[in-house]
């Protein structure tokens, strides 16, 4: 009995002994239990980290925490306000007319030829370490004349030992603006930046001359080539030379394509051989942010850390009503980062995704469709919370209206459903009353959203709360809050236009109407048997055509399309970033713009071009509510609905505010290491019963063998 006990003992004891440790199914280090650090995920690998290319939400996660470009976003202020970041004080434009003289500030937009933005940035702020920096004693660059044996050794930015710093001056951001242009970039934003920054269209002529004419693996140096609309003033200022009133730059000025790159990092990278071993600006960011990139495995995780030359920067002091009682600024005024490394890990499926983050291996979550009804109840008002569940485990939960519209479109130049007619009108009128968006966000968006009574959504400058906000040919505003029209009134506005019960009153025909769309995964079909459904309501018969995205593309572009789905999200807080969308001369057709619709009210035109550079106040205001008059009557769109973002986050992450627009929000977030660790061994402790059974049957089975051993030894002995 005593041998039982001791073999049990043997085979037990290591197992309770490994309760107190880091829990067994943790994906990350034993190392790293503890520490400073953020967990978090992506599905989708970046494909562009140079600033002068990135331009997907998912690059932009890592290119905000390592660049500065001059201004940033409040991070706690709605609506959203910016605020120097590189920048000393925020640039106000010097207006000149035709002959280059000053102008007084409120001029009107017609008199202003040019503006010009003079912008003073910080002293003292240092790139990252990096070997493009690096020098010998003699101040001689070490890494900027490689020859292929010098990387035969070299397979990643860390192969190289030496790395080396030097503060950011103006003529890097000079640089950057110049990089827009470059032949090799094809960056997503030059063709808008070339109608604006004097000489940028043709500065990209120059660029793409001077690089035909270089020798194979030569280096186009661009601070040999000056650009009107770019210069250096001094070490610290630089000047943007706009054509015209242009006040969105502003916002412009806040994304990193306006992020300053030294010109020592594009020699580096240009390199023969290097974008080879994808040792490149795509790959290898390089900037004074807070953090730097220091793991680019895409197939597996990115890794950002604490930027070691980091100039510095303090929490917000001040922020909304309600900000100080959620806890928001109990941080006020202290040094960020508050994060030493975040790390991002590759999860290409949801329910693994979803089960970590239930584990506590990541701070925060999104919600999808399989997993809200184990995340969020709504009450019986309409407001969402975390289940039970989620409330055990310190899981809190965070909304935002998000600046996304996604909307049904009508092809205004199309024969049936476009133009401006009565005819035509009433039908688009019909149409948008009778598609219940509001079933459409409780079925297919779990209630995550609101329907859009215009192309502008809330929290925007023109939006309106309230009864002057709503769409009046589509709701109407009752006990406090718009309510759809029923779709009697449909059926009234369909036959008024000549369609009574969705036959042509002439022919006596039923209306066929087309639905170009690109639809490819499961959920796709629920969706186009739902908009079929809304169309049968007021007996109109919808043909689904189904395309792949470069057909449709191709339709769009080309004016083929009748009845479409889009979306659009907002590259700045500005009504015209929305409004354009609607602008005749912006048509997709002929002009290759953004207005897919091809919408072209001269009115509403004329009012545009009046309002998009003017300042936010009443006159705006009051220019807007009449273009959004005009909208809603001629109803180019089935307006849609504004999503809103659904977070989860758990007790251990703190001072989180959703912030739309910022993307550099990693700075300002604190985690309670010793709280996710406790909780993660609460959470996954091992179930070792079954494993203890099994050390007792296994000893209780080795004891005979034992012990027979040891009897047939000591027969043998004697």
């Amino acid at each position: 009995m005593t041998l039982l006990l001791r073999l049990t003992a043997l085979l037990v004891l290591p197992l309770l002994a490994a309760c107190g440790a880091s829990p067994w199914n943790s994906p990350y280090p034993a190392a790293d239990a503890g520490k400073n650090i953020t967990y978090s995920s992506f599905a989708d690998k970046p494909k562009h980290l140079d600033p002068a290319q990135s331009y997907s939400s998912n690059e932009i996660t890592f290119t905000a925490q390592i660049y500065e470009p001059p201004l940033q976003y409040h991070y706690l202020k709605r609506p959203y306000t910016l605020i120097p970041l590189a920048a000393a004080e925020l640039p106000r434009p010097l207006f000149l007319d035709a002959q280059g003289k000053a102008l007084p500030a409120g001029s009107a937009p017609e008199k202003i030829a040019f503006s010009v933005y003079e912008i003073r940035i910080k002293p003292g702020m240092r790139y990252q370490p990096h070997p493009a920096f690096a020098r010998d004693a003699q101040g001689n660059y070490l890494y900027h004349n490689l020859k292929a044996a010098d990387l035969s050794r070299i397979y990643k930015l860390a192969d190289f030992p030496q790395t080396g710093t030097r503060e950011l001056v103006a003529a890097d951001y000079v640089y950057q603006i110049k990089r827009l242009a470059h032949p090799r970039l094809n960056s997503p934003i030059f063709g808008l930046m070339s109608e604006y920054i004097v000489g940028l269209k043709a500065y990209s002529q120059t660029l793409d001359k001077a690089q035909k004419d270089l020798p194979p693996g030569g280096f186009l140096d661009l601070s040999r080539f000056p650009l009107e609309g770019a210069e250096v003033v001094d070490r610290y200022t630089y000047r943007v030379k706009l054509k015209g009133k242009y006040p969105q730059f502003l916002y412009w000025l806040a994304m990193p394509f306006f992020a300053p790159v030294p010109a020592e990092a594009d020699r580096f990278y240009s390199q023969p051989g290097m974008a080879e071993k994808n040792i490149t600006l795509d790959w290898y960011p390089v900037g004074s942010g807070p953090y730097m990139l220091t793991v680019n495995d895409p197939n597996r995780r990115m890794v950002l850390e604490r930027n070691p030359n980091f100039h510095g920067e303090n929490y917000p002091s001040e922020g909304e009503p309600g900000d100080a009682a959620a806890g928001l600024l109990r941080d006020a005024g202290k040094p960020l980062p508050f994060i030493d490394k975040a790390v991002f890990s590759l999860e290409k499926e949801s329910i693994p995704y979803w089960n970590k983050f239930l584990q506590g291996y990541y701070d925060a979550s999104g919600i999808t469709s399989d997993s809200f009804d184990q995340a969020v109840r709504v009450t019986t008002q309409g407001e969402a919370d975390v289940t039970d569940m989620m409330r055990e485990k310190g899981i809190r939960l965070q909304t935002a209206v998000t600046a996304t519209n996604y909307y049904y479109g009508f092809n205004m130049l199309d024969p049936v459903i476009g133009g401006f007619s009565e005819r035509a009108r009433k039908l688009r009128q019909a149409i948008s009353v009778a598609i219940d968006y509001e079933e459409f966000i409780s079925i297919f968006a779990n209630g995550r959203g609101i329907p859009a009574q215009g192309p502008i959504p809330p929290g925007i400058f023109g939006s309106r709360e309230g009864a002057a906000g709503i769409n009046p040919y589509v709701y109407d505003w009752v006990d406090g809050r718009p309510k759809r029209k029923p779709v009697e009134v449909a059926r009234k506005l369909l036959a008024e236009a000549g369609y009574p019960e969705g036959r042509d009153a002439q022919t006596g025909k039923p209306l066929l109407l087309y639905l170009d769309i690109t639809a490819s995964g499961p959920d796709d079909k629920a969706r186009l048997d739902w908009i079929r459904k809304q169309f049968q309501k007021i007996d109109l018969q919808l043909v689904v055509r189904n395309t792949d995205y470069n057909r449709f593309q191709d339709k769009i572009r080309k004016g083929n399309a009748q009845i479409f789905h889009w979306g659009w999200n907002a590259d700045y807080p500005d009504p015209e970033n929305f409004l354009f969308l609607l602008y005749g001369p912006n048509a997709r057709v002929g002009k290759e713009g953004e207005n897919s619709a091809n919408y072209d009210n001269p009115e509403f035109n004329r009012l545009f071009e009046q309002m998009k550079n003017m300042d936010n106040g009443p006159a705006r205001q009051n220019i807007i509510d009449a273009m959004l008059r005009i909208a809603r009557h001629d109803a180019p769109w089935i307006w849609g609905f504004h999503p809103k973002q659904y977070g989860l986050y758990h007790a251990w992450y703190q001072n989180i505010k959703p912030n739309l627009m910022a993307n550099n929000g990693l700075k300002y977030v604190r985690v309670d290491a010793a709280l996710r660790a406790r909780k993660q061994r609460e959470w996954n402790r091992p179930v070792l019963w079954p494993l203890g059974l099994l050390a007792v049957a296994l000893a209780a089975g080795i004891v005979p063998a034992v012990a027979a051993y040891r009897r047939k030894e000591r027969q043998a002995a004697k």
